[in-house]
């Protein structure tokens, strides 16, 4: 697995593309401002989400487990970003 850091910054940097996306969706593409606010919203608890369950890995003595643990929420982590951002395509 790659650094814990590297996780960290890839969750923060999917979240902020996504508010930024929206941001510009609401101010210049005239998008519904109530859908926007909860995707912002959704996209802040994605964050927090995934940044607490990057820290707190399941087996900890058990590389195997740690591993595929981290496989696991990668995978999750660009499953729900991509279902955030069909929807903000949708707007």
């Amino acid at each position: 697995m790659a650094k814990l850091r590297t996780l960290k910054k890839d969750i923060s940097y999917l979240t902020n593309d996504l508010v930024g996306t929206l941001c510009i969706k609401n101010q210049y593409l005239g998008a519904d401002e109530e859908k926007t606010a909860a995707l912002i919203i959704r996209a802040m608890n994605f964050q927090r989400e995934f940044t607490a369950r990057a820290n707190h890995p399941d087996g900890k003595d058990d590389p195997k487990l740690v591993r595929a643990y981290y496989r696991k929420l990668r995978r999750d982590m660009f499953d729900e970003f991509d279902a955030m951002a069909s929807e903000v395509n949708e707007l």
